[in-house]
């Protein structure tokens, strides 16, 4: 059987940050609550001119560089912070990446799942045509409602990979777990800027996704509990991590502990709930972070919202090896906010029926120009 998986993976994310600290000194809350009781300490904002085409780009633009564009006819745009009803965000990124016109190009939208559910096709035009390569973008911009118990879930990122055979990072294996129900634990209307969401219920659907996906990934073949060297969840913040680490060890009878959570938590909980590119921003992580995992199985768990959820397993190839953690640096170069600052980017929402123009401030490749024609203008700096 022809081995299809994650050739290259790599992320991006936004000019400014909000340290989690600050949040909580200027409303009075013990630091502690965010740090401990979510396991996050900042989350990334995005300035007024970026947003999840120019994140998505970013991320693409070096996988690409490093990979070439042989074989790439399919780009997969996976995200639940669509920018039109009708044209894919992943089509302003084809033509910012200047892809032949030979490429198709489609929007997956099914909350944070939406990721997986690309790289699933992905894996599907792979497998029908081995020489064909596909981009698969997942970028995504959390906003909750000032003071509300999401606030401190907010964050953003991207998540740029390349899937195709003889993978150099992780073979996705065949077999994978699946999980679905009309559940309103979480949704953004089309009418709404930002999402809404009943936090109990949005724990208890997760978890009860996460056994239920399990369950039927045994069914269908899977590798047992302990088969399995390092598990990686979506986190909509990093301590949900560690609620389903331990109801999964209940659930099959092994006590599965919560050290080996650590490296894939890493990058998460500096960028925030970045939705669909969460559970691989914990993939990434786990890879730059760790050097022992060659030849080891990752167990990944990918949910959304509403609810989807598909568990898969991979096994890690030679090239994770060489791997660094080269997105600390991007991390760290995030400019950060006051808070007034930063509820003042909150607060922005542009009309499409007004031309503008946005101020200069990312220095990434790519930046969001504004306006014009009810039409959104994209430049590459």
């Amino acid at each position: 059987m022809t081995s299809i998986g994650i050739h290259d993976i790599e992320l991006a994310t936004t000019h400014h940050l909000l340290d989690l600290g600050t949040l909580a000194e200027t409303t009075g809350v013990d630091p502690a609550k965010y740090r401990l009781g979510l396991g996050q300490d900042e989350f990334s904002v995005p300035a007024a001119d970026e947003d999840i085409v120019t994140m998505g780009a970013s991320a693409a633009l070096a996988l690409l560089d490093r990979n070439g564009l042989d074989g790439v006819r399919t780009l997969l745009f996976a995200t639940e912070s669509g920018l039109d009803h009708s044209k894919a965000a992943g089509v302003f990124v084809h033509k910012l990446l200047g892809l032949p016109p030979q490429v198709r190009v489609a929007e997956i939208k099914q909350a944070c799942y939406g990721g997986t559910a690309a790289i699933q096709a992905a894996v599907g035009i792979v497998q029908r045509n081995p020489n064909e390569r596909v981009l698969v973008i997942a970028s995504d911009i959390a906003r909750y409602a000032l003071d509300s118990p999401g606030e401190p879930t907010q964050g953003a990122g991207a998540a740029a990979i390349l899937i195709g055979v003889d993978p150099a990072l992780v073979e996705i294996e065949p077999a994978s777990g699946l999980f679905s129900a009309d559940v309103d634990d979480f949704w953004r209307p089309n009418d709404s800027s930002t999402a809404i969401v009943d936090g109990a219920l949005s724990i208890s659907a997760y978890l009860d996704a996460m056994t239920g996906a399990w369950d039927d990934l045994a069914a269908h073949g899977g590798p047992a509990i302990t088969a399995i060297d390092r598990l990686v969840y979506h986190q909509p913040y990093t301590k949900m991590a560690r609620k389903a680490q331990a109801r999964l060890g209940e659930h099959t009878g092994v006590d599965l502990g919560d050290d080996g959570l650590v490296p894939g938590a890493i990058y998460n909980r500096r960028l925030g709930n970045a939705y669909t590119a969460s559970l691989y921003a914990g993939v990434a992580s786990v890879l730059d972070h760790e050097r022992d995992l060659v030849g080891k199985r990752l167990g990944m768990f990918s949910y959304g919202s509403g609810s989807v959820s598909e568990f898969l397993t991979g096994v890690v190839q030679p090239a994770a090896a060489s791997r660094s953690d080269h997105f600390t640096s991007v991390l760290d170069a995030r400019v950060p906010l006051s808070v007034p600052e930063y509820r003042e980017l909150h607060a922005r929402e542009l009309p499409s029926n007004v031309d503008v123009e946005t101020p200069r401030v990312t220095e990434a490749p790519f930046r969001f120009a504004g306006l014009r024609g009810s039409a959104r203008r994209y430049e590459r700096r």
